[in-house]
């Protein structure tokens, strides 16, 4: 009884127990992110330190306690070891107890694609129907879009700031200090505030303007396309 009901809580997130497990460690997952660019911030005293040293201690023991419960519950084992959420799994709990200096948590950004599966339960009510049609045509990639986006945000953050902290340590002094580069290069509104001086820096600002078009694009074209459909189906 107790084997069923683990393997139920891990294979089963869309209801009971699983749907509640599931949403724990999604939650548990943004509040690690957090704690990690709280870790970036230049004036922490070492009481705050410690208290986010706690924080990722625990987190890391939910964590390999998911993994390896995980790993225990599928049938196919190596399959899962060496599918994409269980390489980030492991990344992302593995250096932590290595111990190699290379930081890899902002991977664990990349887990928050399991709350498509999740997500696949909602309803969304729009008063005109045209526009209620429309989103339920498209409303998985929208989700996905909007998760796509938050990810590279997130990650143009953490990149920019390990390229540029050293060469300019008060525009980028913190993860949470590089969210306003990463949100105006995205959107390729681009203030010219705060932009790269390192080699490094530049070349990373490239990558991230030429993901920013299509970034742009996408859910306009989805919507747009949703829209026509759902006025020919009328």
């Amino acid at each position: 009884m107790t084997t069923r009901w683990l393997k139920q809580l891990i294979e089963n997130p869309d209801a009971g127990p699983g749907r509640i497990f599931a949403f724990f460690i999604q939650g548990l997952i943004i509040i690690s992110l957090i704690t990690f660019s709280l870790e970036t911030l230049p004036d922490l005293n070492p009481a705050q330190r410690r208290w986010l040293n706690i924080a990722e201690v625990f987190t890391i023991a939910i964590f390999t306690a998911e993994y390896l419960l995980r790993v225990w519950a599928t049938d196919q084992k190596s399959l899962f070891i060496f599918s994409f959420f269980g390489l980030i799994d492991l990344a992302a709990i593995l250096p932590f107890y290595l111990s190699t200096g290379i930081d890899l948590r902002a991977i664990r950004v990349f887990r928050l694609l399991r709350l498509i599966r999740l997500l696949k339960l909602l309803r969304f009510n729009q008063a005109i129907r045209h526009f209620q049609r429309a989103f339920i045509l498209v409303r998985e990639e929208l989700i996905l879009s909007t998760l796509v986006t938050l990810i590279l945000l997130y990650l143009a953050a953490v990149g920019i700031y390990y390229f540029e902290n050293t060469a300019q340590p008060e525009a980028f002094a913190s993860i949470f200090h590089s969210l306003w580069w990463a949100v105006t290069t995205l959107t390729t509104v681009g203030y010219g505030d705060s932009f790269p001086i390192t080699a490094g820096g530049k070349f990373f600002t490239f990558i991230i303007l030429m993901l920013g078009l299509g970034i742009v694009a996408v859910p306009t074209g989805l919507i747009a396309s949703a829209l026509t459909q759902a006025r020919k189906e009328e």
